[in-house]
């Protein structure tokens, strides 16, 4: 099961990682290990809401999505997207900014480093946003108590998220921007330049939330309409046409899954640039996660086993706030590369572990025969 599952992801990895030595040593290797690493220590959530989603959908669109949709996945926002940031942070053409990463290094290096206070305020605020939303949200299960009851409450409060992701802007260009590493170019044009792309940053995450609930709401009203026509087929005795209707359910299950993955990519390739300013290693690196992830939904929705541990979400979120705080940090100051690679992984070690008490305190305490209120104290989180 597990080699029928992953075994595309093993056959990746080891083209990836020979492809990452061959490329540019062993240092290269370790990058693309770290890369791979991070994205799917950030993906785990993608995994969970992509495989509730895929296993509504009928085996034809789960072809689709793990094929068509693998491709927008990898080659889209691995590939293409890294590129695409590099040209319009350095502004020049995406085919030029591909022969110097590959060519000129050295000019290629000072170009990105030069551009990074824009590419960490995008990356930033998008990643941060990502995290408020998350935080600020009530939800039944709580992996740290003590911080998140409070929070969900201060979250009913209009717009909280992106005010608070708006002072931390204006605070970043205030303070980190003004000492930037950057050549040329007075205090106030890097204080711009880190506004401006935060302001960027926090806009095309507002976009692609409203895709993904405009897609979500499309979603709701096809299931609604087939459950009608359902009802009435009874009534009136005449067969419906279950594949049409499956179909088009199933159409808008597609796009919806392509815009989450879209969205939940952004912060593995945003994050990506604070570990590697390499377009090829990057490359690598995302895509063997990429990989993982994708074979991660398949094993959930055929398993269904990664649900039980309900706690990884939470790390995973975490990581992202995590990250969030590093790319803007580095706006003025360099983080060790380690650091920011590892980051990730404990925290979703330590809500892993975390979940894994979790399931074993309730078997214990269905075991004593106890009540609700036990499980339900067990299940409020630390």
């Amino acid at each position: 099961m597990v080699l029928k599952t992953f075994g595309w992801s093993f056959a990746v990895t080891a083209l990836g990682l020979v492809a990452a030595v061959l490329f540019g040593g062993w240092a290269a290797l370790g990058l693309v290990a770290i890369l791979s690493i991070m994205e799917i220590s950030l993906s785990f959530d993608n995994a969970v809401v992509n495989a509730g989603i895929l296993k509504k959908m009928n085996a034809f669109w789960q072809k689709i999505f793990l094929t068509i949709g693998i491709l927008i996945a990898v080659f889209g926002m691995r590939l293409v997207f890294p590129v695409v940031i590099v040209a319009v942070s350095a502004k020049m053409g995406p085919i030029e900014a591909v022969r110097l990463a590959l060519n000129d290094k050295d000019k290629y290096q000072q170009l990105v480093t030069d551009a990074h206070p824009s590419i960490a305020a995008f990356g930033g605020m998008f990643l941060l946003m990502i995290f408020l939303d998350f935080i600020f949200e009530d939800r039944d299960i709580k992996w740290l108590g003590w911080l998140e009851r409070p929070l969900a409450k201060l979250g009913k409060v209009d717009m909280l998220s992106v005010c608070i992701a708006l002072v931390v802007l204006l605070v970043s260009a205030m303070t980190f921007a003004k000492h930037a590493h950057q050549h040329g170019g007075t205090h106030a044009d890097k204080a711009e330049t880190v506004l401006i792309s935060g302001v960027a940053g926090l806009i095309t995450y507002l976009v692609v939330g409203g895709l993904s609930s405009y897609f979500e709401d499309k979603l709701e009203e096809e299931e609604e309409r087939e459950h009608e026509e359902e009802e009435k087929a009874k009534k009136t005795g005449k067969p419906v046409s279950a594949i049409a209707l499956s179909g088009k359910a199933a159409f808008f299950m597609f796009l919806y899954l392509e815009v989450l993955d879209a969205s939940f990519s952004f912060d593995g390739v945003i994050g990506a640039f604070a570990i590697t300013n390499d377009i090829v290693l990057m490359a690598l690196g995302l895509g063997i996660g990429a990989m993982y992830v994708r074979s991660l939904t398949v094993y959930l929705v055929r398993e269904g086993t990664l649900d039980d541990y309900v706690y990884l979400e939470h790390g995973a979120h975490y990581a992202i706030g995590a990250l969030a705080a590093i790319l803007l940090v580095t706006i003025q100051y360099e983080i060790n590369e380690f650091i920011t690679g590892s980051i990730g992984v404990v925290l979703i070690a330590a809500s892993f572990w975390s979940s894994v008490r979790r399931n074993r305190a309730l078997a214990a305490a269905e075991g004593k025969g106890s009540g609700s209120d036990e499980k339900s104290e067990v299940s409020s989180g630390v």
